[in-house]
């Protein structure tokens, strides 16, 4: 290899955002290369996010199914026995095969991976140049016509509880704990903290969050996260909210985490083995070299772009979590579409008002739209449709009646503006609400519509119904 060889497209990053584009722009005829520091595809979302949680979520719940809840089908289950090793090894397995599967689309669609660290390098005329720090200090400089900065992001560190990648864990840590810890010290009751804390719960851990605000998923529906935080509390979280986190120190074997109730001021401790910091994250820019190119990030380390994607400087976009929006896998799927197809001179498409987003709990939550919340900030007139599972044929026969489908539609049209719903496969059943809301569906709409008996999401259905307060089942 010269030591230049210049691409229609470089991007920056292999995560969903990042192999995303790049396939696109292969499919569109851009002679594409991808560049990703690790030694896998993927990014953090395969790797050590939301593939290896999903994995120990469905492990976990099968593990707890088969203790607590197998007798009511009728089937005898005895002596039940964890064994954590296979299922650690189960879920890098799955990871290995989906991280391999990207691989194969890269070489099916001739996309170059550029394996080391990727940054800019400043500017070559129009065409931009990207140097790549390989293993032993080797280095090796490209041009693009187009670059795509596809970094993604990174646990935030709290400079008071530092992580130690042993007992005070980030989520990556937290997914390859070598025992089931006996207490679990969760900071932050928003979706990570909350889908961890579920995985050692069911295996045996005792689990405490400690929230700064006065409830969980402050982001979601107040109604619908207040009725997940009870079905939480049965299952056996404790959650100390309006708590602010001081710290931990060590006690022999054990930490105490220092914490302070913001109602009242007073002090409080809880021991554990391990603590979880689940706080949020923050988009990795670090070492990028966006200063070559005149690219300055915001208060919040975000990129800035346009409507089309692209930054302050010319052929060089950014998407995911970079940028502002949710930093969620499937927002910068297809915000890497709608880069790619732009630079191709095509429209591409985001729709940020009908983006899903899923608490994997079990029961699980998930959302699109407005919350009420939202709506009465907003001032805007809705009318609101629910049904319970509980109501539902096919949520009896699976021994899961808990949570409820929600629906908030415009007052005078009728329109969708808010589709939430707590319960079994909520993740699954939440496409059809982003379906009707992406095309200005209504209420009506989906009421007229007919779902198959017995199903889950015919409880969707009545909760359209019930806008109109003519549902038929309760």
């Amino acid at each position: 290899m010269s030591d230049e060889k210049e691409f229609d497209v470089v991007v920056i990053g292999s995560g969903p955002g990042g192999y995303v584009a790049a396939i696109r722009a292969a499919q569109l005829g851009f002679k594409t290369a991808c560049v990703e520091k690790w030694k896998t595809l993927g990014g953090t979302c395969l790797n050590i996010g939301c593939i290896p949680s999903k994995a120990l979520l469905d492990s976990s719940e099968h593990f707890l199914t088969a203790k607590t809840k197998m007798q009511k089908h009728g089937v005898m289950v005895s002596d039940v026995k964890l064994d954590l090793p296979q299922m650690l090894k189960r879920k890098d397995s799955v990871v290995r095969q989906l991280t391999g599967g990207i691989a194969g689309l890269f070489k099916k669609h001739k996309i170059e991976w550029l394996q080391g660290h990727g940054k800019l390098a400043g500017k070559d005329g129009e065409k931009t140049k990207v140097e790549v720090l390989g293993d032993g200090g080797s280095k090796q400089t490209y041009t693009a016509k187009r670059v795509i900065l596809a970094t993604g992001s990174e646990p935030i560190n709290l400079p008071f509880i530092p992580f130690d990648g042993k007992r005070i864990l980030s989520s990556t840590e937290a997914l390859s704990i070598p025992e089931v810890p006996k207490s679990l010290v969760v900071i932050g009751g928003g979706v990570i903290g909350l889908e961890l804390g579920s995985v050692w719960l069911r295996l045996g851990a005792k689990v405490t969050v400690i929230e700064f605000q006065d409830r969980i998923l402050g982001g979601m529906d107040a109604q619908m996260s207040k009725e997940l935080q009870k079905m939480l509390i049965k299952q056996g979280f404790e959650f100390r909210l309006s708590s602010k986190c001081l710290g931990a120190k060590a006690k022999g074997d054990w930490l105490v985490v220092e914490a302070e109730d913001l109602k009242d001021g007073s002090k409080f401790n809880v021991e554990c083995d391990y603590v979880l910091v689940a706080t949020g994250r923050k988009p990795y820019t670090e070492n990028l070299g966006l200063d070559t190119v005149g690219i300055q990030p915001d208060a919040k380390g975000r990129v800035k772009v346009d409507q089309h994607f692209q930054t302050s400087a010319s052929g060089i976009y950014a998407i995911g979590d970079i940028i502002a929006g949710p930093m969620l896998a499937h927002k910068a799927e297809d915000e890497g579409i709608a880069a790619a197809e732009i630079i191709a001179g095509q429209a591409g498409h985001v729709n940020y008002e009908v983006i899903p987003g899923v608490v994997y709990t079990w029961p699980e939550l998930a959302s699109v739209g407005a919350t009420e919340e939202e709506l009465k900030e907003g001032g805007i007139e809705y009318k609101v449709g629910s049904f319970p599972f509980i109501g539902n044929g096919r949520a009896k026969a699976m021994e899961e009646p808990e949570g409820l489908v929600k629906i908030l539609a415009d007052a005078k049209t009728d329109q969708v503006l808010g589709f939430h719903i707590l319960g079994p496969r909520a993740s699954d059943m939440i496409a059809e609400g982003v379906m009707v809301m992406e095309f200005g569906g209504t209420a009506e709409d989906i009421a007229r519509s007919c779902h198959a008996h017995p199903t889950l999401p015919e409880a969707v259905r009545e909760a359209a119904l019930n806008v109109e307060k003519r549902q038929i089942h309760i």
